[in-house]
């Protein structure tokens, strides 16, 4: 398991697949959904038009990407 996710007892894990029925779930949830798809999304289309110019501009990779910094462990 990872941070956050619930722990099931071994009667439930032994004989429920866990993982099926949450991805069922997810996937029923999005597949109800009015917009589903980010770039379909007005709101996005705004920020673009109006802000990061166009899709794969600087601006827009500056903001919207990442990249990976290695950190030590938190310390008190």
């Amino acid at each position: 398991n990872g941070g956050g996710q619930p722990v099931q007892s071994d009667s439930v894990r032994n004989f429920v697949d866990l993982k099926a029925i949450r991805a069922k779930a997810l996937y029923d949830a999005d597949s109800n959904m009015e917009l589903r798809m980010s770039h379909e999304s007005p709101v996005m289309d705004m920020l673009y038009n109006e802000f990061f110019e166009k899709p794969g501009a600087h601006k827009a990779h500056e903001y919207l990407h990442t990249t990976y910094v290695p950190r030590g462990k938190y310390q008190d």
